[in-house]
């Protein structure tokens, strides 16, 4: 770990108070402080980061680039300060000036370039390739505003702009030196020279690509890797010629194409312009990282067909796929080099990772959206295209049907994930179960033709950001008792097994549990004005919301336990807090509407006075990683519910499991090896497999209206959707959501997440979650062997795997004090 002065720390904030604010340490608010604080620390930072990259330069090292549309990486001073070693110190410092580090903390925004799981994973991932010692850099979009920050007004879900940069951020780095032009639209003229096709792009529009560098600090080795995300400028700011002739509009269009490239995340894509801006986003930083990326390579190295021993470009889900096409016309058009060279480059660099089982949710363009905005990369598409199906009909002779389905460009679109695998010298999957159903169902044409590079890598955290910064309290407990080995190999907490069966370890770990419960109903009372008790359950489902992840079925069953509490007012009925956090993307109506449902609910429960306060529910506004941080501490009950089949892996049921609360939820996703490590026993599963999912959607039998007809309990809790219940002001209030259990719509069948079929099997699991509860010996035993089978979601154990199946990188030694 790092030596740290504390006289010279305490300088270097001095120093920046001075020449940022012009303020000493007795005039300065805790902002101005947090600033400081933020440059002392990456003063700190900046001599690792420096010899890190001399070290690459020197070794000439491999590196892998992680293209991702999303990295929500959550606050960086208290991880940095705690990934260098130097949380007491610094600690010690704020002291003797005034400030309480936590509350410092807490003025720096969450950096708004994610919205969910596959931009947090991006972010563990980063960190632990820096805390491994491998060569890596993050790449991705500077946006200036995130999806949204959400607001709940009357309980609807209302997106405000997330304007996490106007105060500046601190731990980012411009730089210009790097900038790179990114070309849009425009058309292809072919030459012929000295005997070659030359292709060359012009009338198109450009911007200039501009990266900052966010520093990833690994834990206590010295070694700083690199999150690069790009920003857009505009090539020229101010057009004065189109101004003078009065062409207003055009004398700020190259303005106006760079400022909306990065202004939002996911922008709307239910019309054509979101679509088009998506593409935009998607080739703009994918084309910026990689004409770097070879500019890289080429200042250490001759040859370009050794790329593939330097680089490898890791597509985090589809989004970033136009990498191939985009490698590949840098080879032809840029380097000069013949389709089968660089062909063969092109499919030694590029590895997919696949993230999703539902088929719409893989990216298809409209063929001419794509051909318009991307001219020369649509060509080179549609000749990998034309070259695949020459193999693919070699291969299955006389199968048209296959050729159709396998086709990169078919019915008027391009599909990116077969453009990914085709191109991808390794397919991953996300967990055990999704890796096989992409094998079995949704990809099986591809796995006959390319089994040699189909792989699983199930997902992990990290353990440094989701247990050593976010649960101190847990932390030491765990250090005290199997020491600290496990911040860095957390397999090492199986040392706990023989604690679970220690009455007085158990009773330490309880009330660990209720002091991060209390912590938790202060921040709910503070935030939704809600009093919530730390002795009952909080049973708690934070994630995107989605049709798929069934928050709808969580909160059906809470109007059904409420149901029976005002049936049974004097029934035994252990008190429980439910409580949701999650962001319905703007464009979706009924996950929307299921925000609007459960706050609704908790209007009528939280304020009935016949309940007693037996039920309380809460949503958690704003979702976000500063937050989850207090809610993965406290639960008791981590909610896994989703259909069977449907998750690829989930990372939340990682960090719930990591923190000692019990899995409720389904066999699906990375929940199955989660049960295969603890014990079925110290869980509760409930539901549909995923094999029994698939073959009622290949059958098309199942018809909720059936359970509508024959089960009392469910028609009343669907009755009470449309009949003002929850909403006396508008009874049609939930009209959409009564629908979709038993209607069919726009193709999609009804309840086809099969809520209804799995609410009893759910109900029984909660039932008797509740009942273990009381008995608090067996529920902390279970909570202690829950952390301590965690070991394997560690995203160390991940990234270890990623290196020695796909990238092939090696350890950088970085020389220590």
């Amino acid at each position: 770990m790092r030596k740290i002065s504390k006289e010279a720390f305490r300088a270097n904030i001095e120093e920046a108070l001075k020449v940022k604010f012009r303020r000493r340490i007795d005039e300065a608010t805790p902002q101005m402080i947090y600033h400081a604080v933020a440059y002392a620390v990456n003063a700190l930072i900046a001599d690792d980061w420096m010899e890190t990259q001399e070290e690459l330069r020197k070794e000439n090292a491999k590196r892998v680039y992680y293209l991702s549309m999303e990295f929500l990486m959550g606050r960086a001073l208290g991880n940095n300060i705690l990934n260098l070693g130097a949380q007491k110190e610094i600690r010690e410092v704020l002291d003797e000036i005034g400030f309480d580090l936590n509350a410092i903390e807490d003025k720096e925004p969450d950096p708004a370039l994610g919205n969910g799981g596959l931009g947090r994973l991006a972010a563990c991932f980063l960190d632990s390739l820096a805390t491994l010692g491998y060569p890596a850099y993050g790449c991705g979009i500077r946006y200036r505003y995130g999806m949204f920050r959400q607001k709940i007004v009357d309980g609807y879900q209302v997106e405000a702009p997330d304007d996490w940069l106007k105060d500046g951020y601190p731990f980012e780095l411009r730089r210009p030196e790097y900038a790179v032009e990114v070309r849009f639209g425009g058309y292809v003229n072919t030459e012929w020279v000295g005997g070659k096709s030359i292709f060359v792009h012009e009338g198109y529009q450009a911007v200039r690509a501009v990266p900052y560098d966010m520093p990833i600090v690994g834990y206590g080795n010295h070694v700083v890797d690199t999150l690069r995300i790009w920003d857009a400028e505009p090539l020229a700011k101010f057009n004065l010629e189109a101004f003078d002739r009065g062409d207003y509009v055009g004398a700020v269009e190259q303005q106006d194409l760079a400022k909306n490239l990065v202004e939002v995340l996911y922008p709307n894509d239910n019309h054509y312009a979101g679509k088009e801006l998506r593409l935009k986003q998607q080739y703009f930083f994918v084309s910026a990282s990689l004409q770097t990326a070879v500019k890289k390579f080429k200042e250490h190295n001759d040859d370009i067909h050794r790329l593939p021993d330097k680089a490898v470009f890791q597509m985090n889900d589809t989004h970033p796929t136009v990498a191939v096409a985009e490698l590949m016309r840098i080879l032809l058009d840029d380097e000069g080099l013949g389709w089968d060279e660089a062909w063969e480059i092109t499919s030694h660099c590029c590895a997919y990772t696949n993230h999703t089982i539902m088929n719409e949710a893989l990216e298809k363009w409209p063929l001419e959206l794509f051909a318009r905005l991307l001219p020369r990369v649509y060509q080179i598409v549609e000749e990998i295209n034309r070259r695949f199906l020459l193999q693919v009909m070699q291969k299955f002779p006389g199968d048209m049907d296959k050729v159709r389905k396998m086709a990169i460009i078919n019915d008027g679109q391009v599909k990116m994930a077969h453009l990914a695998i085709v191109a991808g010298f390794s397919v991953n999957g996300v967990a055990r179960l999704h890796t096989e159903i992409l094998k079995n169902q949704e990809l099986h044409d591809f796995y006959e033709m390319f089994p040699e590079k189909f792989n699983n890598k199930t997902n992990g955290i990290t353990q440094r950001r989701f247990l050593l910064h976010a649960n101190p309290l847990l932390a030491d407990w765990c250090t005290k008792k199997v020491g600290d080995g496990w911040i860095t190999d957390l397999s090492t907490l199986k040392g706990l097994i023989p604690y679970a069966d220690d009455p007085a370890a158990r009773e330490e770990f309880l009330k660990i549990k209720y002091e991060n419960k209390v912590r938790l109903a202060e921040y709910i009372r503070k935030h939704n004005g809600i009093e919530v008790d730390p002795n009952s359950i909080f049973d708690v489902q934070v994630k995107r919301l989605h049709e798929y992840k069934r928050q709808l079925l969580n909160i059906l069953n809470v109007i059904y336990l409420y149901n029976q509490l005002k049936d049974n007012p004097e029934m035994e009925f252990v008190p429980r807090t439910f409580i949701f956090g999650a962001k319905a993307a703007a464009g979706y109506a009924i996950a929307k509407d299921t925000i609007k449902l459960i706050n609704s609910v908790a209007d009528i429960v939280n304020n009935d006075p016949a309940i007693a306060g037996r039920i309380k529910v809460v949503f958690i506004e704003d979702y976000r990683v500063s937050n989850a941080e207090l809610l993965f501490a406290a639960a008791d009950i981590s909610e896994q519910i989703s259909t069977a089949s449907k998750e690829a892996s989930g990372t939340g049921n990682m960090k719930f499991m990591l923190n000692g609360a019990l899995t409720l939820g389904t066999m699906d996703g990375a929940n199955v090896e989660i049960v295969e490590e603890v014990g079925r026993e110290n869980a509760f599963i409930f539901g549909l497999s995923a094999q029994e999912v698939i073959d009622l959607e290949h059958s098309g039998s199942y018809d909720p209206k059936m359970i509508f007809n024959d089960n009392a309990d469910i028609r009343r809790i669907l009755m009470q959707l449309i009949n003002g219940t929850f909403s006396p002001r508008n009874p049609e209030q939930f009209r959409r959501i009564y629908n979709s259990l038993l209607s069919s719509n726009g193709g999609n069948p009804a309840d086809r997440f099969f809520i209804l079929k799995d609410f009893r099997s759910y109900d029984q699991a909660r039932r008797f979650a509740a009942e273990r509860y009381k008995d608090k010996d067996w529920w902390a035993r279970a909570a202690i062997l829950n952390i301590a089978h965690s070991g394997k979601f560690s995203s160390d154990r991940t990234i270890e795997e990623y290196v020695k199946d796909i990238w092939h990188l090696k350890k950088l030694e970085i020389p220590c004090d």
